[in-house]
């Protein structure tokens, strides 16, 4: 019968409609979520994985980022550890695509007067990258004594030796904004 081809023909253009509209919701509602999507998510979802960051002045690092706060991560690249605040970073490579929103526990994520004042009461020696790597900027080797809500006092001491009161060159004040990275003592240079 006519009248058979003429609702088989018409339910398929409705079905049809309907699978265009539903992947055109489906691609928009994509949309939506990825624009909500945070690059702190991203390096949170890395796992184990190995990331090339591309500091400012061109360095690289290879490693895998272990911790991540709302203004810095933390690479271990082999058996040197990086604190590195997020402006230093011009790229990163490997993040993959998936996202992981911070714990609840965290309300807020530690910012980087946090990371440094955990280095400071540790008394940890580290590597201070002021400047670019690329243009020879400075480089500080000591340990973090006090921080302030923008800046930190480093005891520089020389190669080597122990943050003793003797033993101490000079105290450097660095604003945030300056720190490139900061490293872990032990491990290969850059």
């Amino acid at each position: 019968m006519r009248w058979d081809s003429l609702f088989n023909d018409l339910e398929a253009q409705f079905f049809a409609e309907r699978a265009l509209e539903r992947e055109a919701e489906i691609t928009e509602r994509a949309r939506v979520e990825l624009a909500a999507i945070q690059l702190t998510d991203r390096l949170r979802a890395v796992g184990v994985a190995k990331v090339k960051v591309v500091l400012s002045g061109g360095a690289t690092l290879l490693g895998a980022i272990t911790h991540v706060g709302s203004e810095w991560l933390v690479l271990t690249e082999g058996i040197r550890q990086w604190l590195i605040p997020f402006p230093s970073v011009l790229s990163y490579q490997g993040l993959g695509r998936l996202a992981q929103q911070a714990t609840p526990r965290l309300q807020r994520p530690l910012g980087m007067a946090t990371a440094l004042r955990a280095l400071a009461r540790d008394r940890a020696s580290v590597v201070v990258h002021l400047g670019t790597f690329a243009n020879g900027g400075l480089e500080l080797s000591g340990v973090i004594d006090r921080v302030g809500r923008d800046h930190f006092d480093v005891a520089v001491v020389q190669d080597g030796e122990v943050r003793r009161p003797g033993q101490v060159a000079s105290v450097v004040t660095v604003p945030f904004g300056s720190l490139v990275a900061l490293s872990s003592i032990s491990g290969p240079e850059l």
